[in-house]
C-alpha cells in the first residue's frame, strides 16, 4: 500500500470535491480518495506507487490544478 498527499487549487463546493474524487478514484491502482475543500488536501491511497502525473491529469480533467 502507498500514500500520497497533493494540493488542489480551484476548489469552491462540494460538487468540486466530488469531481475529484471520482476522477483521480478511477485512476487503477487507486484504492481511497479523500478530498478536504477547506484545505484542498488530496490523499490518494494505492496498492501500488503512483505517478504524481497520474495524479496531476486526473486532478485537470475534473477541472482543476494541483498546487506545485
Amino acid at each position: 500500500m502507498a500514500s500520497a498527499t497533493y494540493t488542489v487549487e480551484g476548489m469552491t463546493c462540494q460538487h468540486c470535491v466530488r469531481s475529484v474524487e471520482e476522477e483521480v478514484g478511477e485512476i487503477d491502482a487507486v484504492t481511497g480518495v479523500t478530498v478536504d475543500l477547506a484545505t484542498g488536501r488530496l490523499v490518494v491511497d494505492s496498492s501500488t506507487e503512483l505517478s504524481p502525473d497520474l495524479v496531476r491529469a486526473a486532478v485537470a480533467e475534473a477541472g482543476y490544478t494541483l498546487a506545485n
